[in-house]
């Protein structure tokens, strides 16, 4: 299955993080860290997301690099892009952003 990047609005969306960003582990029996092509450590960051009829999800964001958020701090996912994946008779979607910042620091840049 050729995995194509859909593009989520996130206009209508409250993202907040629930848990602090933590490098993704590849392998738990070695410890191996995720890193992209260029080397470069990838962050996981479980976030929920709730629409505007109040429906809440929990989801995990990769982000390349560590993520100035934490635990409760309300999040702006820049560039924000699904893969759906499957493997094994098993599917789901995958969520990659190019920049997790707090609303905060969201409405100085």
């Amino acid at each position: 299955m050729r995995t194509v990047p859909i593009p989520v609005d996130t206009n209508k969306l409250t993202i907040t993080c629930v848990k602090a960003p933590r490098p993704r582990v590849l392998n738990r029996d070695t410890g191996e860290i995720k890193t992209d092509k260029n080397g470069n450590t990838v962050y996981e960051v479980t976030v929920s997301v709730e629409d505007e009829l109040g429906r809440i999800e929990l989801v995990k964001i990769g982000i390349t690099g560590e993520p100035p958020i934490k635990a409760g701090d309300p999040v702006n996912a820049v560039g924000l892009l699904g893969y759906v994946w499957e493997m094994a008779g098993r599917w789901g979607i995958s969520y990659r952003a190019t920049a997790l910042l707090a609303m905060r620091e969201a409405a100085d840049v």
